[in-house]
């Protein structure tokens, strides 16, 4: 409007000249002139408000704060950031109920749209026998066509049902890591349910025995890749015990089981608690198996337990639901029939007892009768010693071919004397003596006219049960024998595998004995340190991949950055001396403590001797297998894991130090020479 009004004086003022109007009416003429185009340029200001403040009212009513308004003239003019296409052709819909559409400047910006996030991708695979049956939604990427063939490779017989969606997006992180270790529990397993999430696999599955079930958990535990988090909740069905066997001695050496079967864990406690109060003490074994003659086994069992209680002596043994009681002279007949009298009103209609009081002894019989012997003695070389007496040759020879096909033809040496006026039923009991001792890692067998006595060291658990079944079962209920097995983890193939809480300990062993030692201001291992390293790297190389921290500390003499310092590049070169020996130690950290956590008096030689040192501490994945592995019985690891994610590794790390809490220490390891 100004340009105009210049333009306009410009052009008047040349006619104004011309024509000499400087009078009055010129001057008239000129300001009429301009009043007017005030006015007109006031009018048009009115009015573009009115069309910008409708507008911007319009908008607002329907939610369209965004878009802003400007008027220029006749003009409207839109601006602002839609969040939608809809949105923008909506504002520009409302201002044209004011102002016609060739009046509109459309300048108005879309909201780039966002990227629809990637779906959760999973898989299960469900595995019976040889039907497998795959569910659940994989990437594109994915190549779903390999992956059935590599699961059908597992068994030429499998039957697969392919259930799995693809969604068009990229494969996740650790996704194709997932994917093959759950093909390594596929193959592990015959009845499983594999759970498979990016970085995440869940196994539930079923073997066919513990033993089979010890050593899955260890081989999986084993192939876990290092960016996968695996819960592994593996089970085996209860044993199939035949006969259903328990028996019970209360003597002189105290009370006790030399075998002990359970049909259910409310069984076990009713069972182990009856004995307890019959004077047994310390830890009590009881299988919990299948087999129970009787749903009334417990009721049975316990009653039988508190009659050998209220008697002080004696042995009971059951058989399936065949009871046998044997008491000692030294309980009153008077005690023993009312004892008796009671139980049976007490026992279940489905068991038979047969109770005995033994007889006073002959002395001069007991003395003849203590010249005849045999024994089977296992040493711990494997070599076996058959002494004593054998009725005939014949019995002297099967004898020694059983002993020569349980241990080796070369370990059995015979040494017994035949002597034709042994007590009836010896054959029978010099056979069974060789038996049992297959039993044992090592020990002693002995036959007497009377009883068998058999003491040693087993790598079973449940020797007792069995050994105590045999007997029964060849000699009959009223067999006596005595029973004094101790079971020992060293001889255990499977206590003694390889597994995070048991490295940790053998190496514990070694450093215990024996320091990683480093001259002052060095860091490089010499002298008796480096046969502690080669040690160390023996049961690494045995143990497989294991998530370890190798911390260094140092005592508190001289300068805190030059401690902390000094200690990093000891524990790096105590993991770079391991690598150098065949070690795997690509999940070990090694990390400098400087004199930050001493275990010792830094005022003394000794505590600053003790404080320089080197530890070993699981952390990570290992550090949950180990805690797994020493949970109490009835806890799973799946339980825990299932709902938990692995904590921050540094919140793992078990120091080595004097207080550390025994239950991470086990047992010795095992001779290597051996």
């Amino acid at each position: 409007m100004k340009r105009f009004l210049d333009r306009l004086l410009s052009a008047a003022t040349p006619l104004l000249i011309q024509y000499k109007w400087y009078g009055m009416t010129g001057i008239a003429f000129v300001a009429a002139a301009l009043l007017a185009l005030g006015g007109a340029q006031l009018s048009a200001r009115a009015l573009e408000n009115v069309v910008a403040r409708e507008t911007a009212s319009a908008l607002i009513t329907e939610g369209l704060d965004w878009a802003e308004v400007e008027t220029d003239g006749l003009l409207l003019r839109l601006s602002g950031e839609a969040p939608t296409e809809a949105s923008r052709f909506n504002a520009i819909s409302t201002a044209n109920q004011i102002v016609s559409a060739e009046r509109i400047l459309d300048e108005i910006t879309v909201k780039p749209a966002t990227e629809i996030a990637a779906p959760d991708f999973s898989m299960e695979i469900l595995r019976n026998g040889l039907d497998v049956q795959m569910v659940g939604l994989v990437p594109w990427e994915f190549d779903l066509s390999a992956f059935q063939a590599r699961v059908e490779a597992v068994d030429a017989e499998l039957s697969v049902e392919n259930m799995l969606e693809t969604a068009g997006y990229p494969e996740p992180f650790a996704w194709a890591s997932a994917t093959d270790f759950a093909l390594s529990a596929l193959a592990s397993l015959n009845a499983a349910k594999i759970s498979i999430s990016p970085g995440r696999v869940n196994v539930v599955g079923l073997t066919g025995s513990e033993d089979e079930r010890d050593r899955i958990r260890i081989e999986l535990a084993r192939e876990r890749p290092r960016d996968v988090i695996a819960a592994l909740d593996i089970s085996a069905p209860r044993p199939a015990i035949s006969p259903f066997t328990l028996r019970f001695v209360l003597d002189e050496d105290g009370a006790r089981f030399d075998a002990c079967a359970a049909d259910t864990q409310d069984a076990r406690s009713a069972i182990l608690n009856s004995a307890r109060a019959a004077g047994a003490s310390g830890r009590l074994e009881c299988i919990v198996g299948l087999g129970a003659p009787t749903p009334d086994w417990q009721d049975g069992v316990v009653a039988a337990l508190d009659t050998i209680a209220q008697m002080g002596a004696g042995t009971v043994t059951f058989s399936d639901t065949d009871v046998t009681m044997v008491v000692p002279a030294t309980v009153g007949s008077d005690v023993f029939d009312r004892r008796i009298g009671a139980l049976e009103g007490r026992l279940p209609d489905a068991f038979s007892l047969d109770a005995v009081r033994l007889p006073p002894s002959d002395s001069q019989l007991a003395a003849v009768q203590d010249q005849a012997e045999f024994g089977a003695r296992l040493l711990e070389n494997g070599a076996v010693m058959l002494s004593g007496r054998l009725t005939d040759a014949r019995t002297r020879d099967a004898v020694r071919s059983l002993a020569q096909a349980n241990f080796g033809p070369d370990a059995v040496t015979m040494a017994a004397r035949l002597d034709p006026d042994l007590p009836g039923g010896w054959p029978l009991k010099a056979l069974l003596a060789v038996d049992v001792l297959s039993y044992l890692n090592t020990g002693t067998v002995r036959v007497v006219p009377d009883r068998v006595e058999i003491s040693g060291v087993s790598g079973l658990t449940d020797a007792s049960d069995q050994i105590s079944r045999l007997l029964a079962d060849k000699l009959g209920q009223r067999a006596v024998f005595a029973l004094d097995v101790t079971y020992d983890e060293a001889f255990d193939p499977i206590a003694q595998l390889p597994t995070p809480a048991r490295c940790k300990g053998w190496i514990d062993e070694i450093i215990t004995d024996r320091k990683i030692t480093f001259d002052p201001g060095s860091t490089s291992i010499t002298g008796d340190a480096i046969g502690v390293l080669d040690e160390i790297a023996e049961v690494l190389r045995g143990c497989g991949r294991m998530s370890m921290e190798v911390a260094g500390h140092t005592d508190s003499q001289g300068r805190l950055e030059t401690n902390m310092r000094l200690s990093q590049q000891r524990a790096e070169a105590v993991v770079a001396g391991l690598m150098a020996r065949g070690a795997l130690v690509s999940e070990f950290v090694a990390k400098g403590y400087g004199p930050e956590f001493p275990i010792a008096d830094n005022a003394t030689e000794s505590g600053r001797e003790d404080n320089r040192r080197i530890e070993f501490s699981l952390i990570g994945a290992s550090l949950e297998a180990a805690r797994a592995e020493l949970a109490p019985e009835g806890n799973t690891p799946a339980e825990d894991a299932e709902l938990q994610e692995l904590p921050d590794e540094s919140e793992l790390a078990i120091p080595v130090s004097p207080g550390e809490d025994a239950a991470l220490r086990p047992r010795t390891r095992p001779d290597r020479a051996e």
